[in-house]
């Protein structure tokens, strides 16, 4: 309990000076926090008024993200407002704070990574360096797995513009082998029309070693990259987009209930990644909304203003 709100409810049994000795506080104080107290009332009104516009941010009846933090919170309560009424990204996190609200948290993980010694290896063309100069150049891709509430897993292929961040090709099956990496890529080559030229980078998982895979990237024109084994570090925004991906579909939940679900779930959420979901790295728009800027406004000239506001 706040001391002097401790004075304030015991002053009509004791006197003010001897309970502000006991809990330590000056007189001056505790009077200065009591003439406070209107200013305190109407910023809890307001705050509470912020929780909940935050709480519809975060309601997926209204189309909102359960696992947004703060500052995408902060973006989505903003869009459209004047400067003079937005609202202070510290403030968003303090009312999330104390008002029990927070993005939801992956639980568990399971390796989808299996090294193939006699595998082909590729060098690492990206060195921890997850940027890339312009949209359809380098992209980086993982599996993730699906859990089922049968026990089983499905798993999930991607493969992600480096520049704007869209998940530009996608395959969810029941399997590991290497149709879902090639699936994926070849969505990828179908959206960007042609990826001759960019690099793909990935760990040293069997599938993407495989000459089946290397035989598709050749087709495409693709560069393979690869990270060192057994270092996730190597293909970090891979592996942060999957804690993303499963943190909130899966909302707290252990698994998803069904085959069915884990695919509409999946679609559902990939669309909105692409078309709603914001990003730090690209001035906090969605990858859609980003690479629509860049074709308006020239690339260049878009990607230093974002710059400069980062």
């Amino acid at each position: 309990m706040n001391r002097f709100q401790f004075v304030a409810d015991h002053s009509e049994a004791f006197e003010v000076k001897r309970l502000c000795q006991v809990v330590g506080v000056a007189r001056s104080s505790y009077y200065d926090w009591l003439a406070a107290a209107p200013r305190r009332a109407v910023r809890a009104a307001q705050d509470a008024v912020l929780a909940a516009a935050i709480r519809d941010v975060q309601d997926p009846a209204r189309g909102g993200d359960r696992a947004l933090g703060a500052p995408r919170v902060t973006a989505e309560l903003n869009e459209g407002r004047k400067p003079a009424e937005r609202v202070n990204r510290k403030r968003v996190a303090r009312v999330m704070r104390e008002h029990g609200i927070a993005g939801i948290r992956l639980r568990r993980r399971v390796r989808t990574t299996t090294p193939d010694p006699s595998g082909r290896k590729h060098p690492d063309l990206l060195q921890r360096n997850f940027t890339a100069p312009e949209i359809n150049s380098r992209y980086v891709g993982d599996i993730t797995y699906v859990p089922i509430a049968d026990g089983t897993n499905w798993y999930l292929a991607t493969v992600i513009d480096l520049h704007s961040r869209k998940l530009v090709g996608w395959a969810l099956a029941d399997h590991m082998r290497t149709e879902l990496v090639t699936d994926a890529l070849r969505m990828a080559h179908q959206v960007r029309g042609s990826m001759r030229g960019a690099i793909f980078h990935s760990d040293h998982g069997s599938v993407y070693c495989s000459k089946a895979y290397a035989k598709v990237c050749e087709s495409f024109g693709v560069l393979q990259s690869m990270g060192a084994v057994g270092s996730s570090a190597d293909n970090a925004l891979a592996e942060s987009f999957n804690a993303s991906y499963k943190r909130e579909t899966l909302a707290g939940a252990a698994a998803f209930p069904d085959e069915a679900a884990a695919r509409r779930e999946t679609f559902r959420w990939v669309n909105r990644y692409n078309t709603r979901r914001r990003h730090s790295a690209i001035g906090y728009l969605a990858p859609d909304a980003f690479e629509r800027s860049l074709e308006a406004h020239g690339a260049e000239q878009f990607s230093t203003t974002i710059t400069t506001a980062a």
